[in-house]
């Protein structure tokens, strides 16, 4: 719901005939004394109505609601469509998402407050201020708890997700996709020729808006060019992104990939110094399309990422708590691709989608698992790499209600080496781990 409440002509109208109707019978109820001239009474109750809309008019009140019903193939599997299942349970009901957003914008400045209220709890999403210079209008500074400045998928709303959820690549090296720190922004006015080309860069905590755990900061940066035929019938654009970081190691243990004796990939150790900061670096590119013709609106979205993540032997997940245990650093890349399809001007809108992450680029299939030398640490569950196809159909029912359908296949790397009793562990076989969502989504 957003609180705007324009100034009209007819709202002075009926908000001085009130005042002088109030003065008229205040003067009628007194017998005596000296009769004020009402205009000087009317004009100053109209200039504080004036004044209390325009500070209402900056004000900007929006959220939505996801309700999600989720079927899964196995009961209690491990799952990046919104968590893993609990034992026991194959299906669930949930509400995804529940946001509110506080936005005061004044021009040159603007708070933005954003709250998720879920029956898991309530937290903040976003809490930031932003400052735009006043002479050209072209800089901007942003402090606070936002979206990462990398690539396309982590600032696109999730309101607007054409699938449930972000790619296992996003959700793996960027949890939660907010982060706490300082960015700056370049990009020229709407009126400017220049406009098409904007550049966020900053540095932030590395820990997905947490609370602080080392003195490390990490570099963010996003440069996007992107322009729209004088119709607005043909769109495009394209981004490089970059990520410098990492976090301070617990132990003086670090774990990097190499062949040992007998050519077999495994962990070598070698020892640093506690404290020392176990190196993140990422790399992305970012492209999308969007045509509207005869058959519909048809949207292409991709983006590719590719560097070296550091994290424990069981995990390859960007922390978002203090690291326990020895460092393990790997290679990894990944992308994901959309294809969306309005159907002519209906409300429907078909997706495909097809995201793969290998988190350690230096093993694949059997080879995972293997035994090593003594002294190294083989590979496991951990350097398995995944891929996923989404099909899904969202329709769209008015302006405030959109309903999805989606079904997530996904594929895990096998080896044979990995195998266990449970199918929810056993990596010899790909794993029944695909889900169904049902989604209802009411915005304002």
């Amino acid at each position: 719901m957003k609180m705007n409440y324009p100034l009209t002509k007819k709202k002075l109208f009926f908000a001085a005939t009130f005042a002088f109707l109030t003065l008229g019978f205040t003067a009628n109820a007194q017998e005596t004394g000296p009769v004020s001239n009402p205009t000087d009474t009317i004009y100053p109750i109209v200039e504080q109505a004036q004044s209390d809309l325009a500070v209402l008019k900056r004000l900007k009140i929006t959220g939505y609601v996801q309700a999600d019903y989720q079927k899964a193939d196995t009961a209690g599997i491990a799952s990046f469509a919104d968590g893993n299942f609990g034992s026991g349970i194959n299906n669930r009901m949930l509400v995804r998402r529940g946001r509110v957003k506080f936005a005061y914008d004044n021009e040159l400045s603007q708070a933005v407050l954003q709250l998720d209220i879920t029956e898991k709890g309530v937290g903040i999403k976003d809490a930031y201020l932003s400052l735009t210079e006043p002479w050209l209008k072209t800089l901007a500074v942003t402090g606070g708890v936002m979206d990462r400045p990398f690539g396309n998928e982590i600032a696109y709303s999730s309101s607007s997700l054409e699938s449930p959820e972000r790619s296992r690549i996003i959700q793996t090296l960027f949890p939660g996709e907010k982060d706490l720190g300082g960015m700056i922004s370049l990009q020229a006015p709407k009126t400017s020729p220049w406009n098409f080309i904007r550049l966020d860069a900053g540095y932030f905590d590395g820990n997905g808006a947490a609370v602080e755990t080392d003195s490390k900061k990490d570099f963010i940066g996003h440069l996007f060019l992107g322009k729209a035929s004088s119709s607005e019938k043909f769109k495009w654009g394209i981004g490089g992104s970059y990520y410098n970081g990492g976090f301070a190691q617990v132990t003086t243990n670090y774990y990097t990939m190499v062949k040992d004796a007998n050519g077999v990939e495994g962990y070598a150790k070698s020892t640093v110094t506690k404290g020392a900061i176990a190196k993140r670096q990422y790399v992305g590119v970012d492209a999308q399309l969007s045509l509207d013709w005869a058959l519909g609106i048809t949207q292409l979205r991709a983006e590719y990422l590719q560097g070296t993540q550091p994290g424990s032997s069981s995990s390859n997940a960007s922390l978002t708590a203090a690291m326990v245990g020895d460092t393990y650093s790997r290679k990894f890349n990944g992308y994901y691709a959309y294809f969306i399809q309005n159907i002519l001007q209906t409300p429907v809108q078909l997706v495909v989608k097809y995201d793969v992450y290998d988190p350690n680029t230096d093993v694949s299939g059997n080879n995972i698992g293997k035994a090593v030398v003594a002294g190294n640490v083989k590979t496991g569950a951990a350097d398995v790499k995944y891929s996923t196809l989404g099909l899904g159909i969202n329709y769209r029912w008015n302006s405030n209600v959109k309903i999805m359908a989606y079904y997530d296949m996904v594929t895990n790397e096998t080896t044979s080496l990995i195998t266990t009793p449970s199918t929810l562990t056993n990596l010899a076989k790909d794993r029944k781990d695909n889900v169904f969502t049902l989604r209802l989504q009411y915005k304002f």
